[in-house]
């Protein structure tokens, strides 16, 4: 399959409106990524303008959601304490699909997951985010691959490398954020070569599929372009 290669864009900071938040059981009903993303922007641009703004959270609401969950987005992100996908995106209770590993990195747990998410719960949008800082790959930037910090982070490691295998690659904060792209790039790769259910639904556009990258130091959210597994799979075959 052809590679993906993300493009990211600016999260347009402003004023925003208040806006009704659906039910847990209609929330998702009808919802295209494209708006889903666009409801991940308005949250996130609430937490960037006012990180205080206490979470749209109710008694009501988790009542409600005792009868089943209707995410309106997956996100597949870092273990990092900093980086609590909920809060950076201004969420409530069964609106987002969560799953966290350190530096992002997939297994077939976490690629159950998030066939879970997309196939059985509907969920119209899966987003991979990374972030500034990320200490996962800064140790695979910095750690030789012959020495071993154990098997278990070993295995970490190996699987962030090929993000910082390019001529160059440094530990500084450009070289550290280049890494973080790449490896954000690296897993969607990764979801679409070891998952055939969400390659399927990709290619379908029964998901959509973006990457992401979240600045502590602001809060914002950069999303890469939509991902076009059809339109990658055509420019594999024009070449």
């Amino acid at each position: 399959m052809q590679r993906a290669w993300l493009r990211y864009g600016v999260v347009a900071i402003g004023l925003v409106m208040a806006v009704a938040v659906p039910s847990a059981r209609d929330q998702a009903d009808g919802v295209s990524p494209a708006a889903a993303i666009a409801r991940l922007k308005s949250g996130n641009a609430v937490f960037v303008a006012n990180p205080d703004s206490a979470l749209p959270i109710t008694a009501a609401r988790r009542a409600a959601l005792a009868e089943g969950q209707s995410p309106f987005a997956t996100v597949l992100s870092c273990a990092d304490s900093r980086v609590p996908p909920e809060v950076i995106f201004h969420a409530g209770l069964g609106d987002l699909f969560v799953v966290r590993a350190a530096g992002h990195v997939t297994d077939r747990s976490i690629l159950a997951s998030l066939e879970y998410g997309a196939e059985h719960l509907h969920v119209p949008l899966l987003v991979v985010m990374g972030h500034e800082s990320c200490g996962a790959v800064k140790a695979a930037l910095e750690t030789p691959a012959s020495q071993s910090l154990g098997p278990n982070l070993d295995y970490l490691l190996k699987a962030i490398r090929p993000a910082i295998a390019s001529p160059g690659a440094k530990a500084d904060a450009a070289g550290l954020r280049a890494a973080i792209l790449r490896n954000v790039e690296d897993t969607v790769n990764d979801l679409m070569d070891n998952s055939a259910i969400l390659h399927r639904m990709a290619d379908s556009g029964s998901i959509g599929l973006v990457g992401a990258y979240y600045e502590l130091s602001s809060g914002r959210v950069y999303f890469s372009e939509p991902v076009s597994i059809t339109l990658q799979a055509r420019a594999g075959a024009a070449h």
